[in-house]
């Protein structure tokens, strides 16, 4: 006998889905061919020869005995059979081969890829093109071997090529694989398939011999000596060293390799001790796993990773152990990923799309460890793998931030338990938890495998009045009671392993399982319902929520009811034995008997979407952690999304009716009830489907559900009750509690776009909009959402194709109004926008409306606000011939503006004077009053800057006086330093300055003081002088004259003072500037004493002064020598 060793692993080369089909089993070499569309060999006729009793037992034994076995078994093994063993060994379906050589069989991710434009470049569909383009030639199957040669043609850009290709196999599974294209990949190659399928479809034209061994076996000495001698002629150069070596340990009496009788044979098949699996390129999944790991947040990494897990899931459902062995594989590369310790260490959280991939991964060990079929040692082999990685310290966990510990999987957490969820945490849950905790479940219950096996089990004996832990309901059809997602894990294994049929059973069971108990938590609180709305809050909530949880449990019990149909129509399914041989079984294609646990009339769609509306309708606490609960919204949103891809009939509209019925009755087990824990999740995405799906049907009760689901309680100081009869305005405070509401501002968008809703369905109706409105007022506390809500009743009431409606428009003003209070007095960058809109909405509703918020205006705006946009919008000419008011209507507005404008002005008169002057021109009462509430602010709280402003308004007005009054009241205020000479204040300075020289000697007289006093800046006193100087005091007098009055003297006063408080302040700054000068400041320098000297020379002994002043220089600064230098230059 020969002996076996394995071939060194093949290169894998790069693949994408493909092609589907599942080849005919049991066809006799050179008849049809297997399995391929358009490749029969031969028609199909009415009669066929019945196969052969040593085709039918060599068929068997290839595919589960390994062929050493054989030969231990039996002596001698005659030739004619050992050809049709090695003949049937050979893989016979094609779907198999497609799985390796494609990301995905079904092509089901060709969608997502966006790569299915050209189905020609998949590795499968390559394959199959060579093929039938007879590009496979030389195909030689030597024992369980086989190999051949695959040319590609020659294109534009390439050249022909031409790979040899060779590939081992072992009871109908692809064991190596070899080619020379020297690609490198995952799964198989086009040549490689080109090469398989000649073989699967046309066995015929395969040269096939028996093992090599068997062959030299029958050869003389000299027969053998010619072979090898033949051998090392053809191919010398690349075994020649090789045959020599072998020639020396073979002559060495001592060699290790005469150690063992015989040698090996790479043809003769498997050895009993080898693994009976597909041929999986280890080294290379690893290093795809690592590339893409290493590329980060890519989006192409983040689906080809994806992929990877779709192929684990298809090798599972094909019942391949590679399924398994690839999963641990890319495991391993997760945790060997250097970016978990970097973001543990800086105490950062991974990103949102990697979040996920961790999350798929258990979930996949949650699949593998429920295997039905699993043995003993391959579930502790792998639970002592999911033990190494659950203790390694960078193994993230569960809910991503925080890890609080929830039931045990084995335990079902009762409905209704009280608990607090701000409990201490306890030891961290990783995402291997749950898998690990998994391994402690079976599947021997009885009952169990009754629900999973028998398509007919049921007990008509049990009636409605059975305890919670009966298992039947009271049609006698079987329940499961076991924690929810722990049932429903079970459910997602069985399909994930290939057993549709019993996953379904399982999940009609569970369904009727929920059906019963939201039957008796109704009762329950029925029978309790005085005693619990007295107390008129509730603890009752679940801890762990079905929708957003790890497992996905709602979202597994849909898609298993809604893919039957599907199931069906694949055909004949393998249905599990639980009798201990471990074998499985193949049904005749049949309807679903499980069809007779359904209502008259129900379907399975039907059954899926109550069971979503039941999950989604479920009170739960919102889990701890931003993962957490991004993940509740996320997998709500997703659940409601495949929801909405279901056509409506009656028959759902029904079960639409029957849960928001319940939910609105279920108390505290509802998230709709009367009861709501104060930190439930919100049911405002869920109710608004809810809304829009009762609103065609049942009006009454779509509003109703909606308007339960408006509750935020969470934000509430205490928690609201049922009743909408409540006040409007309820104190809001954002609760300081750990953990926080991460999304919180995406819960409260949710419960705008809920109201949103809400208000577009009720437009024309008065009696629903006010009690939406009163809804929205009680229940939203967020300014900018209010505002949107606002703004949205507004388009739709002002919708361009139709009259307004009024209703609807003094809902948004009410709305608008609400927001004003809310933002009085917070900060709010959208402020300016709110109140410019709700003039616009005021003006829609009409003068009345205007003239309300003008009243009221200190409930609503800052004085600011009230006179700058408010009473000056209302006071325009648009809005006039907006409202088409008549004389009588503008007077009463201008009034109303008017007496605003004063009453801001008294409360705000640095900010509101000069608007109230502005609005208050036309009526002289009331303008004179505002001008005195200027004067008697002046000298407290207004300052220069507000004076100047007013004062410039009086003097365009025509009045100078009163100008000159605010101006020298502003130069009180004022104070420029020697440095300031581009002070804001100086233009001002400089006008008040010539309006008194234009008013008069005596006003320009009264204010020189208070220009001394304040400015001490020399260039502006200098700028002001020579004003004063070119022109006559009272320049323009009565009718435009000019006064022809003689030009005021420097030496005199009031200029004399101004004079000399000029020179002193050129003194003062040159001292001043002196003390810090740089050398790159003294031509700046030079040209600033020029300047001192014209205004020095101005008084009658200047020349004197400024001679006196540059010698005392020269002498205090006598040690800046280049300075003094260049001042002797210029001035001597």
């Amino acid at each position: 006998m020969a002996e076996r060793v394995q071939q060194p692993p093949a290169k894998r080369l790069c693949c994408r889905p493909g092609y589907m089909s599942i080849c005919r089993q049991g066809q006799r070499a050179g008849g049809q061919s297997c399995g391929g569309s358009g490749t029969a060999q031969s028609g199909s006729s009415k009669t066929q020869s019945p196969e052969s009793l040593l085709d039918i037992a060599a068929r068997k034994v290839a595919e589960k005995w390994p062929f050493q076995r054989v030969e231990e078994r039996f002596e001698r093994i005659p030739e004619p059979v050992q050809r049709r063993i090695v003949y049937w060994s050979f893989p016979r379906s094609e779907r198999e081969i497609c799985m390796y050589s494609s990301f995905n069989t079904g092509g089901e991710e060709n969608g997502a890829t966006g790569e299915n434009c050209d189905e020609t470049r998949l590795p499968f569909r390559r394959g199959i093109a060579l093929l039938e383009s007879g590009c496979v030639d030389n195909v030689l199957q030597v024992g369980f071997h086989l190999s051949g040669t695959v040319t590609e043609p020659a294109t534009s850009s390439e050249p022909e090529l031409a790979c040899s290709v060779s590939v081992s196999f072992d009871r109908c599974k692809i064991t190596a694989v070899t080619c020379g294209c020297g690609n490198k990949d995952i799964f198989y190659c086009a040549h490689v398939v080109a090469l398989s399928m000649y073989r699967v479809r046309k066995p015929e034209q395969v040269k096939l011999h028996l093992p090599i061994s068997e062959t030299l076996s029958q050869m003389s000495r000299d027969q053998l000596q010619k072979f090898v001698q033949y051998l090392i002629s053809v191919h010398h150069t690349e075994v020649l060293p090789t045959a020599q070596k072998l020639a020396d340990e073979i002559l060495s009496q001592n060699s290790e390799i005469n150690q063992f009788h015989g040698a090996p044979d790479p043809t003769a098949g498997a050895s009993v001790d080898d693994e009976n699996c597909w041929h999986l390129d280890e080294e290379q999944v690893q290093e795809q796993v690592k590339l893409f790991l290493s590329q980060g947040g890519y989006h192409g990494s983040g689906r080809q990773l994806n992929l990877l897990f779709s192929k684990v899931r298809e090798m599972l459902k094909m019942r391949d152990s590679n399924g398994a062995r690839m999963l641990t594989l890319i495991t391993e590369q997760f945790m060997g990923d250097p970016r978990l310790a970097l973001w543990r260490q800086q105490g950062t959280t991974m990103t949102d799309k990697y979040r996920q991939l961790w999350d798929e991964l258990g979930a996949l060990w949650m699949c593998i460890v429920l295997n039905p079929h699993c043995k003993l040692e391959q579930k502790s082999s792998w639970l002592r793998q999911l033990r190494r990685w659950n203790s390694v310290d960078v193994c993230p966990w569960e809910d991503g931030n925080h890890g609080n510990e929830l039931t045990n999987l084995t335990n079902a957490l009762p409905q209704g338990a009280h608990g607090n969820p701000d409990s201490p945490s306890r030891p961290h849950r990783t995402v291997f938890t749950r898998a690990i905790e998994a391994c402690d479940l079976h599947w021997q219950d009885a009952h169990l495998q009754h629900v999973i096996t028998q398509d007919l089990y049921t007990n008509y004996c049990y009636h409605d009045n059975q305890d919670q832990g009966s298992l039947f309901d009271g049609r006698g059809w079987p329940m499961w009671h076991e924690h929810v997602p722990t049932a429903c894990a079970r459910v997602d294994a069985l399909r994930s392993h290939g057993y549709p049929r019993e996953a379904l059973r399982l999940a009609i069971a569970i369904v009727n399982t929920l059906r019963r108990q939201q039957q008796k938590q109704l009762e329950l609180f029925r029978n309790h319902k005085k005693e619990l709305l007295h107390k008129g809050t509730t603890s009752v909530t679940n801890m762990e929520g079905w929708v957003g949880h790890p497992l996905d449990p709602i979202g597994t019990l849909f898609s298993t009811l809604l893919e039957t149909r599907r199931s069906d129509e694949e055909g004949p399914a393998s249905f599990l034995d639980f009798s201990g041989s471990g074998s499985t079984k193949r049904a005749e294609p049949r309807l679903f008997p499980a069809q007779h646990f359904l209502e008259d009339g129900e379907s399975f769609v039907a059954l899926a979407v109550e069971t979503a509306l039941i999950g989604l309708g479920q009170q739960r606490v919102m889990p701890d952690g931003l993962y957490a609960q991004e993940k509740v919204c996320r997998n709500e949103e997703q659940l409601l999304a495949k929801l909405q891809e279901v056509d409506l009939d009656d028959g759902l509209v029904k079960i639409f009716r029957k849960q928001a019925v319940f939910l609105l009755e279920a108390g505290p087990y509802s998230g709709l009830g009367e009861l709501l824990y104060r930190e439930s999740v919100p049911m405002h995405t869920y109710a608004k489907y809810l809304f829009t799906s009762l609103l065609p049907h049942d009006a009454e009760l779509a509003y109703k559900t909606a308007l339960r689901a408006m509750r935020l309680p969470v934000l509430e100081s205490s928690a609201p009750s049922g009743d909408l009869s409540r006040p409007h305005h309820i104190v809001s405070v954002v609760p300081n509690r750990y953990p926080r509401w991460f999304t919180l501002s995406h819960i409260e968008s949710q419960q705008c776009e809920l109201a949103s809703t809400m208000l577009t369905a009720a437009k024309g109706d008065g009696r629903k909009l006010e009690t939406v409105l009163e809804s929205i007022q009680r229940n939203i506390h967020s300014s900018s959402h209010i505002f949107k809500l606002a703004q949205d009743a507004f388009k739709i009431a002002t919708l361009m194709d139709s009259l307004p409606d009024i209703t609807l428009l003094k809902v948004s003003l009410e709305l608008g109004l609400q927001v004003m209070r809310m933002t009085l007095s917070t900060l709010n960058w959208r402020r300016r926008e709110m109140v410019r809109w709700l003039v616009t909405c005021a003006t829609e509703v009409g003068v009345y409306a205007l003239d309300s918020i003008m009243q009221s205006w200190f409930t609503l705006f800052t004085p600011t606000e009230a006179t700058s946009i408010v009473a000056t919008t209302v006071m325009s000419n648009s809005t006039i011939v907006r409202l088409h008011l008549d004389c009588h209507q503008q007077e009463n507005l201008a009034s109303s503006a008017r007496t605003l404008a004063l009453q801001c002005a008294m409360k705000d008169p640095q900010n509101c004077a000069l608007s109230a002057l502005t609005l208050c021109e036309k009526d002289h009462i009331a303008f004179e009053t505002a001008y005195q509430i200027v004067l008697d602010a002046a000298s407290t709280g207004m300052s220069y800057t507000q004076l100047f402003t007013i004062a410039r308004y009086m003097e365009h007005r025509g009045y100078p006086m009163r100008a000159y009054k605010l101006a020298t009241l502003a130069m009180a205020h004022l104070n420029l330093s020697y440095n300031q000479d581009t002070h804001p204040a100086i233009n001002d300075v400089l006008w008040a300055c010539a309006l008194s020289h234009s008013l008069g000697k005596n006003e320009l007289a009264a204010v020189i003081p208070l220009v001394v006093k304040s400015v001490k800046c020399a260039t502006v006193l200098s700028d002001i002088l020579r004003r004063c100087t070119l022109t006559t005091p009272g320049l323009v007098a009565l009718h435009n004259r000019r006064n022809s009055g003689k030009l005021m003297s420097l030496d005199k006063a009031p200029l004399r003072q101004l004079l000399d408080a000029t020179i002193g302040a050129y003194i003062n700054t040159t001292h001043s500037r002196l003390t810090h000068i740089s050398p790159r400041h003294y031509s700046e320098f030079i040209e600033f004493l020029s300047k001192a000297r014209e205004t020095f020379l101005m008084a009658h002994d200047g020349h004197i002064q400024f001679t006196q002043f540059i010698d005392n220089l020269k002498q205090i600064y006598k040690g800046k020598k280049k300075l003094m230098m260049l001042v002797r230059e210029r001035f001597g």
